[in-house]
């Protein structure tokens, strides 16, 4: 009876907690937020590249980059991708969130770009040898916030507009682009107008832009705080336990991993290309290089356990199913399988290899024993080892490695507990 009772409490643990999560991951805001900057992910990976192709710290190399001019053609796809990317995310921001309200392609474009028009009458522009110049300070990193705070209420506000009717309408017969266009001109006038305004309201603070004071008050603390150990920790038990209920723990914190850990990653990256070291230990690249080393709960470490110690033939095929998604970072086969999901025994390893793990990286980078990495956002299903060495050193392939058996250790016992009583299952049955 107790164990029914448990069971029980247990399943509606889980249903709460699936609801609540379902209500997070399908948040307009959040999944347009989420969407909107993974789909400039092909910008990243650009960005990404080309800084570390510009600054790979091998002499002979440098020469031949100067000497050809390689190395203006890396620095301008770096100033075009990564030092800009506020301007991409505005835009797919807006463009998410007005399609996630059921308009069709044509109009989300239409949100997509008033947005980013609505960003740019926001950003500073200052006269260098009586030249105006929009600085890249705030194209970048630093303008992310404002970037995702314009792209949604822009979009809301354009959306808005469209549902009252305040538009241009045309007769019938004209070419639908050109009644698209005229449509969209009232709104644009509109919201574009609004944003003007606040922007000029803010010139005469003592902030002198929306940009500097979302920067100062919002997005320099929020960094602060999610750079820290203790969020590390908070971001790990999360995502963990939430996989424990069932409950994709990567769709509910996607928003705060790319919202606050990937503007860090970027701030890295520029700082090298600067000439200068990076500063933030935690960043979206760190989480999939050293937190999910293989899938959720370090994967790769539980299906080497399970390869190297298993007897009994259900996990031997389990492991050998699993092994090819444990290497690029995808182990549903093991959450599902072993199973974890609501399994109290395999939770405890579950959470304790990835916390240990990141645990060790990160003190071992605080202390300076372990260089920072260089902020690059490896996307899911960039194999181990790779994304390692895209961090900027071929010592952090090392540290997965030394990661991967640590892992693997410390899932040995609970796996041969688990793999001891199946394979006396399997003896008996065949007895």
């Amino acid at each position: 009876m107790a164990g029914l009772v448990l069971s029980e409490k247990t399943i509606t643990a889980q249903q709460k907690l699936q609801r609540i999560a379902g209500k997070i991951s399908d948040n307009l805001y959040l999944k347009s937020l989420s969407h909107g900057i993974m789909s400039t992910l092909p910008v990243l990976i650009i960005g990404a590249f080309s800084s570390l192709l510009a600054n790979l710290n091998f002499e002979p190399y440098q020469n031949f980059i100067s000497s050809t001019g390689v190395g203006g053609i890396f620095n301008t796809m770096e100033n075009m991708t990564l030092n800009i990317i506020a301007i991409y995310a505005v835009f797919f921001i807006a463009f998410k969130l007005v399609e996630n309200i059921g308009e069709n392609a044509g109009v989300a474009t239409g949100g997509g770009l008033i947005a980013l028009v609505s960003f740019m009458v926001l950003t500073p522009i200052i006269q260098v040898d009586e030249e105006n110049v929009i600085p890249f300070e705030f194209l970048g990193a630093a303008g992310l916030f404002v970037a995702i705070i314009v792209g949604l209420l822009a979009a809301r506000l354009y959306v808005f507009i469209l549902k009252r009717g305040w538009t241009i309408k045309l007769p019938e017969g004209v070419p639908p682009t050109v009644a698209s266009t005229f449509a969209n001109i009232v709104p644009a006038v509109i919201v574009v107008l609004i944003f003007a305004i606040i922007g000029l309201l803010f010139e005469h603070t003592s902030y002198g832009s929306v940009h500097q004071m979302i920067y100062t008050f919002i997005q320099t603390p929020l960094e602060n705080l999610g750079g820290t150990y203790w969020s590390m920790v908070v971001f790990i038990l999360v995502l963990h336990g939430l996989w424990f209920f069932g409950v994709h723990g990567g769709l509910v914190v996607q928003p705060i991993l790319l919202g606050v850990w990937l503007p860090l990653g970027v701030a890295n990256l520029n700082a090298i290309s600067a000439g200068e070291e990076p500063t933030n230990i935690l960043h979206a690249g760190f989480h999939g290089t050293f937190i999910s080393l293989g899938g959720a709960g370090a994967g790769l470490g539980l299906c080497l356990a399970i390869l190297i110690f298993a007897k009994s033939k259900r996990y031997k095929t389990l492991g050998k199913l699993a092994l090819p998604g444990s290497i690029f970072g995808i182990n549903e086969p093991l959450l599902f399988g072993m199973p974890i999901v609501l399994n109290p025994y395999m939770v405890v390893p579950f959470i304790a290899a990835p916390l240990i793990n990141a645990s060790l990286v990160y003190f071992l980078m605080n202390i300076g024993i372990l260089p920072l990495t260089n902020g690059f956002f490896t996307p899911l299903g960039t194999p181990v080892f790779v994304n390692a060495a895209l961090q900027g050193s071929f010592i952090f392939i090392l540290i997965q490695a030394i990661l991967i058996i640590i892992s693997t250790v410390i899932y040995y016992p609970f796996v041969k507990k688990i793999d001891r009583e199946a394979y006396k299952e399997e003896v008996h049955s065949e007895a």
